[in-house]
């Protein structure tokens, strides 16, 4: 069966400046977004589940911790790490993006250290 054939369309939403800058990783490398989201996916899927058929939970952790569910004091002490350096190395090796504050939040802390300035 051809991969065309096993192929599906779905439908989903992402920042406008990842695209952006996702069009132009795929036109540097002769591909396409659909592609390098395929790649990605599939890496990031076989991983976990490679780690879950050995009953390893460190993946499922930093996947919790890269998404935002999972604090960082919650994902050290499950991680049984140390130090934020091995944090941040296990979060490169598993080639997962560091958590982002949701832009609320971070316009908020924003303000907060305005109005520090100010005052």
């Amino acid at each position: 069966m051809s991969q065309a054939t096993r192929s599906v369309n779905f439908t989903g939403s992402v920042d406008r400046d990842l695209l952006k800058r996702a069009k132009i990783v795929a036109a540097q490398n002769d591909t396409s977004v659909n592609a390098l989201f395929n790649i990605q996916l599939r890496y990031l899927v076989e991983t976990f589940e490679s780690a879950d058929a050995r009953q390893n939970s460190n993946y499922a952790t930093l996947l919790a911790f890269s998404l935002g569910r999972l604090d960082y004091p919650d994902a050290m002490t499950a991680l049984n790490l140390d130090s934020e350096e091995d944090l941040f190395l296990l979060m490169a090796q598993a080639r997962l993006p560091m958590p982002r504050l949701p832009q609320a939040e971070t316009n908020r802390m924003k303000k907060a250290l305005h109005e520090l300035i100010v005052d």
